[in-house]
C-alpha cells in the first residue's frame, strides 16, 4: 500500500515534469531530507532548489551555444602565446572576451597580421570566453559561409538566410583573404557587412591591411563602403609577428641545446 508521502513524490514529478524543471526534479529528495534533518526553513529550501535549477539551465545553454558555435577545439586565452604577440594587450582581450560595451552596439573587432601569426587561435578563443559569458557566437571561415549565401541568393533566399544569422551575437569571419576576386562572391558578403551594420557585431581575421582590400572587393567603391562600415565601431588589432608555425619549425630543426627564437615585430603597411 502506497504511503501518502510516496502518492505525494510521484505527483510532484509529475508535476515537475509538466512544468519543465528537470533539475528540480533530480535535487529536491536530497535536498529535502537535508532540509528536515537540519530544520531549514521552507524559503531555504525553495532557493536551494531553485538556484539549482537555474544553475543546469545556464550549463544547458553554454553547452548549446558551444555545440552550434563550431569553434575550433583547443584554442582558448589560458592557451594562447601573448608574449609572442607582444603587441597585443592581454589586459585588452580579457575585456573584450567579457563582451560588454561592445557587443550590444554592433561594435566590430578585427584582427590583422600574416599567416601563421595567431589570429584564428585569438579569435577562436575570444569567442569561447564570450559564449561561457553568455553571449552567442558562430566561427566560420569566410569562404564557407560565402558559399552558402551564394546558395541562397540563387533560391533566392539570401535576406532570410542573412537574418537568420542575428541570433548570432558575433560572427566570426575567419581568413577574410581567401575570398576569391569574384563580385558573386564579393557581393554577398558585403550585404552581410551592410546588414549587420551598428546592429549584430563582427569578428574578422585577415593577412591583408585595408589598402589591400582590393583583392577582395573588385568595386573600388565597394571595397570602400565595406571598409567603412567595419571601422566605424572598431577595435582593431595588429598582430605583424613572424609566423608561429614558421618559429616552431625553425626551432625543431635548430633542436634542443639551442636558444629559442621569439617572435618579431614588422612596419604595419598603413
Amino acid at each position: 500500500m502506497s504511503t501518502p508521502q510516496a502518492v505525494d513524490a510521484a505527483r510532484l514529478s509529475l508535476l515537475l515534469n509538466e512544468l519543465r524543471l528537470p533539475a528540480i526534479k533530480t535535487v529536491w529528495p536530497q535536498f529535502a531530507e537535508q532540509a528536515d534533518k537540519e530544520g531549514w526553513p521552507a524559503a531555504r529550501f525553495l532557493v536551494t532548489i531553485a538556484e539549482h535549477e537555474l544553475a543546469e539551465r545556464g550549463r544547458r545553454r553554454i553547452e548549446r551555444h558551444l555545440a552550434e558555435a563550431r569553434l575550433p577545439p583547443g584554442k582558448t586565452l589560458d592557451s594562447f602565446d601573448f608574449e609572442s604577440v607582444p603587441m597585443i594587450s592581454k589586459a585588452q582581450v580579457t575585456a573584450l572576451a567579457a563582451g560588454d560595451g561592445w557587443l550590444g552596439q554592433g561594435a566590430n573587432l578585427l584582427l590583422f597580421g600574416p599567416p601563421g601569426g595567431g589570429k584564428s587561435h585569438l579569435a577562436a578563443a575570444i569567442g569561447l570566453a564570450l559564449i561561457e559569458n553568455g553571449w552567442r557566437v558562430l566561427f566560420t571561415r569566410t569562404t564557407d559561409l560565402v558559399q552558402k549565401l551564394q546558395v541562397a541568393r540563387r533560391e533566392l533566399d539570401i535576406e532570410a538566410a542573412i537574418n537568420r544569422l542575428d541570433r548570432f551575437d558575433l560572427l566570426i569571419l575567419d581568413d577574410l583573404a581567401y575570398v576569391t576576386k569574384d563580385q558573386a562572391e564579393t557581393s554577398v558578403l558585403f550585404e552581410l557587412i551592410s546588414a549587420r551594420y551598428e546592429r549584430r557585431s563582427m569578428l574578422i581575421t585577415a593577412n591583408q591591411p585595408f589598402g589591400e582590400w582590393g583583392k577582395v572587393f573588385p568595386d573600388p567603391a565597394m571595397t570602400l563602403a565595406a571598409v567603412d562600415r567595419l571601422v566605424h565601431h572598431a577595435t582593431i588589432l595588429e598582430m605583424n609577428v613572424e609566423s608561429y608555425r614558421r618559429r616552431t619549425a625553425l626551432e625543431r630543426k635548430r633542436g634542443p641545446g639551442r636558444p629559442p627564437s621569439r617572435a618579431t615585430t614588422k612596419t604595419v603597411a598603413d
